[in-house]
């Protein structure tokens, strides 16, 4: 089951990154040409949406279920870096991430709000969350 939620959680944060990036280039261009928000841009803002909220749910489980998650707390575990970063680093980072993104996504459906500010909440919540996302991945295991 470990291997499973990992596995799927690695796949699940490669596709978070594709999709926030796609969903930034299509509010950049469309910003810039003074396009519509429409239901396009919606669906693409939503699909970030749900996206980072199923990566925080398969990392909530992997947290607890995980050797090197919510079972490895202690002090010593916080003097050394890796374990830190899977401890606290980088799901505080994570959830940031989401809470910033849902933000953003909220902002945009707001129906007083101009098209163009629209894209603008989306490009800069989504465009931070994408920044703390790539941040705070585990490159490090990949090397």
């Amino acid at each position: 089951m470990y291997s499973f939620i990992k596995e799927t959680h690695n796949i699940i944060g490669m596709a978070v990154l594709l999709i926030l990036l796609g969903v930034l280039i299509i509010s950049i261009f469309k910003l810039l040409q003074k396009k519509p928000f429409d239901k396009t841009s919606k669906t693409a803002a939503r699909l970030g949406l749900i996206a980072i909220h199923l990566q925080i749910l398969f990392g909530l489980i992997l947290y607890f279920v995980s050797p090197y998650g919510f079972s490895n707390f202690s002090g010593e575990a916080m003097k050394e870096t890796i374990p830190r970063f899977y401890l606290v680093e980088h799901p505080v980072g994570m959830i940031l991430a989401a809470v910033l993104i849902t933000i953003g996504f909220s902002r945009a459906k707001k129906p007083n709000f101009s098209d163009a500010k629209k894209f603008k909440q989306i490009i800069i919540f989504y465009g931070i969350g994408f920044i703390i996302v790539s941040k705070f991945i585990p490159w490090f295991v990949w090397k």
